[in-house]
């Protein structure tokens, strides 16, 4: 009850912030009950006269709330299938800049992370030059077997789990009570949501999860003559702490530094989309984050990623889609673009294969009609997912990623070369990958790999024949028997419901009250 009581004023907090900034203008009313209606009508009553623009107040609300809620709303930014096409793109542009902790701090992090004194890890270990709701980052100087060495080391913010488990406790209280109040709500999975960020989170602040992403994508792309990543330390990582190579770059929105060192910006603009594509499509693992924070060119003109917390993987079901939509549309092929998408089993076969074809060529031919560089693909892709929620495709949590990740690497890339030719950068990239792999050579390798699980499947007959007979004898034990349920259960069940819509509409009223007293006390 106490833990409730706790969760419930921390959600009043968010709320009255998330009033005042604005932000409940998102909601539509329409699809509300009643008395949650009237609970936010009165909520909007506190709202800043110049809130600004209703995308833009969702960042400003996220901000206010702290660390936690600003990483929410960058998990959000990945799902405009949820918060729409304009509070997705507001929500990109949060900074997940947080004030440094000190440099004392940071040092008795390492040394309980890594065992030994700093001054036997490193020759040097300088202030915080960057710092995230996470995590910072520290320039140090380490000996090595070759010399001197210069590294980055990023260290978890002391305290940061804690902080985050709190705030992640009051957001599922929050996601229970919306499910329950608003019935609608349930097909947008608010709690799956919130586990999903928690699960993220999760991950992000176990910096050896990240250098195991770090070393991964260096395996998948080591034989890429114009991209490379960090190399991580691995002696000097640790839960908390993640040692890797230092790089020394241009960021690829210094435009001014990439052509007064006389790099070619159309030809790494290329080197961006082509590089993206291949990671998603090829490997089937891509870094999901590639802002123009996160990438450099080093001295060679070679492409360089940074931060691994958020990656995307594509299993070859996936991959094989994106490559054959993406070369259908190139084509104009729009019933073989149709067609992927019932193979992939996205689309219910209740439909239509050439009416799915015929709402694809309404996406595809204006864009034939306009010049390679006034083509957006992420766009394309953007209304394609828009298109197939009207055939019944349910959401695909890989693919969303994929394409709010398309979105930023075309605006990196566009950024360098305006007149950037999307389809003409693309098409070598998929027709290779589709030649490979839906070749010849490709069916020839899949029929391989068939034959191996079907030799795995006989060797397992014995012990499927035993399952499937106790299944059997299961299912007659509770055809010949039934299943009992008895009235003091269904009387219970009943209680439990009743009780739990009471509650939701309590809470709706006490948020609804607090707000106004709020309001009247005069808090700003």
């Amino acid at each position: 009850m106490i833990g409730s009581l706790f969760h419930l004023a921390r959600n009043l907090r968010a709320g009255f912030v998330l009033a005042r900034e604005g932000a409940l203008a998102l909601v539509d009313p329409s699809a509300l009950p009643p008395a949650a209606r009237f609970g936010l009508k009165m909520a909007r009553l506190v709202e800043r006269p110049q809130a600004g623009d209703s995308a833009a107040r969702l960042s400003k609300a996220l901000t206010r709330l702290g660390p936690s809620y600003v990483k929410f709303g960058q998990f959000l930014a990945t799902r405009p299938d949820i918060v729409g096409v304009a509070a997705a793109r507001d929500l990109e542009r949060l900074q997940d800049r947080m004030p440094p902790f000190p440099r004392a701090e940071a040092v008795r992090m390492v040394e309980i992370a890594l065992g030994r004194p700093i001054d036997e890890l490193f020759l040097e270990f300088s202030e915080p030059i960057a710092a995230a709701s996470i995590a910072q980052v520290h320039k140090a100087r380490l000996r090595t077997a070759e010399g001197e060495e210069t590294v980055a080391v990023k260290v978890v913010r002391p305290g940061v789990r804690e902080g985050f488990a709190r705030d992640l406790q009051a957001m599922r209280a929050a996601a229970r009570l919306f499910e329950r109040v608003v019935p609608d709500a349930k097909r947008l999975k608010p709690l799956e949501i919130v586990e999903a960020l928690a699960r993220s989170v999760a991950v992000e602040m176990d910096l050896r999860l990240e250098a195991a992403a770090v070393s991964e994508l260096a395996e998948n792309t080591k034989d890429d003559p114009d991209f490379r990543v960090p190399k991580p330390e691995w002696d000097l990582t640790a839960r908390d702490v993640l040692t890797t190579t230092w790089i020394d770059g241009i960021r690829l929105n210094d435009l001014a530094a990439i052509e007064a060192a006389g790099f070619d910006r159309v030809a790494l603009g290329r080197t961006v989309i082509q590089s993206f594509l291949r990671h998603a499509i090829r490997d089937g693992y891509f870094h999901a984050d590639m802002h123009p924070g996160n990438l450099f060119i080093d001295a060679e003109g070679r492409l360089v990623a940074v931060d691994f917390g958020i990656m995307g993987r594509l299993g070859m079901k996936e991959r094989r889609f994106l490559a054959e939509i993406l070369l259908g549309f190139i084509r104009r092929d729009y019933l073989r673009v149709a067609q992927v998408h019932f193979e992939a089993g996205y689309v219910p076969p209740h439909h239509s294969v050439e009416d799915f074809a015929q709402a694809i060529r309404a996406i595809g031919e204006p864009i034939h009609d306009r010049r390679a560089d006034e083509i957006s693909m992420a766009k394309l892709l953007t209304l394609l997912f828009e298109i197939t929620a009207l055939f019944d495709m349910a959401t695909r949590i890989e693919l969303v990623m994929l394409q709010k990740t398309m979105v930023v690497v075309e605006g990196v890339a566009r950024n360098l070369d305006p007149k950037l030719d999307m389809w003409t950068t693309s098409e070598p990239v998929v027709r290779d990958w589709i030649e490979r792999n839906l070749g010849p050579l490709g069916r020839a390798e899949q029929a391989g790999r068939g034959l191996w699980t079907l030799a795995g499947v006989i060797g397992d007959l014995p012990e499927l024949a035993l399952r499937a007979e106790r299944v059997l004898n299961q299912l007659e034990d509770v055809t010949a028997r039934g299943v009992s349920l008895n009235q003091d259960s269904v009387a219970a069940i009943g209680r439990a419901e009743a009780r739990g819509n009471r509650w939701g509409v309590a809470a709706l009223w006490i948020i609804a009250a607090s707000l106004m007293i709020m309001l009247f006390r005069g808090f700003a």
